[in-house]
């Protein structure tokens, strides 16, 4: 995550706008290609993630400390790789995101993001099909995850759809 600038490269930071440009212009070949140089534990996380493998890929770079966590619930790296926006900021912070797991662990995550920090949140994110959570759903989604009837329904379904998620944030939020 690296830019030239005139004769020197230097950190560039990675956006949502960029993301999805970016998962538009790398096509499979180019990604398969790509995790042949990638470590196994570090392959086999992002062979988990289609739509949101570069948000994936950015999650490894800024905060590799979090794998473990983001490999038991990857439906977390849409969050965290919209972070900025879901928490009004204007860029991303990934320093504090790091500091935060490392003083706090994972709850403190999930508290950082506005979402409710406890084990029903892991359930139903874990009940989550592909770990490519919708954009468009996080917000919702997340304001659900503060209701007691939508996480006792959400944590009783298991293999939770797009679909479904859809559905489940316009029903419940009514």
């Amino acid at each position: 995550m690296e830019r030239i600038d005139f004769d020197h490269w230097g950190r560039a930071e990675v956006g949502e706008d960029a993301l999805a440009s970016g998962m538009l212009e790398v096509d499979a070949a180019a990604w398969r290609r790509y995790l042949e140089f990638v470590p196994a534990a570090e392959r086999a996380f992002l062979q988990r993630f289609h739509y949101g493998r570069l948000a994936a890929l950015l999650m490894l770079a800024r905060g590799p400390q979090l794998l473990s966590d983001l490999d038991e619930t990857p439906a977390l790296v849409p969050f965290l790789a919209a972070h900025a926006s879901l928490r009004g900021m204007d860029c991303p912070h990934w320093a504090e995101l790091v500091a935060i797991h490392e003083r706090g662990g994972i709850y403190a995550v999930l508290e950082w993001l506005g979402l409710p920090a406890s084990r029903e949140t892991f359930l139903i994110l874990h009940n989550l099909s592909d770990p490519d959570v919708p954009r468009r759903l996080l917000e919702p989604l997340r304001a659900l995850l503060w209701r007691p009837m939508a996480r006792f329904v959400l944590q009783r379904t298991p293999d939770l759809t797009d679909r479904q998620l859809t559905h489940y944030c316009h029903e419940l939020a009514a």
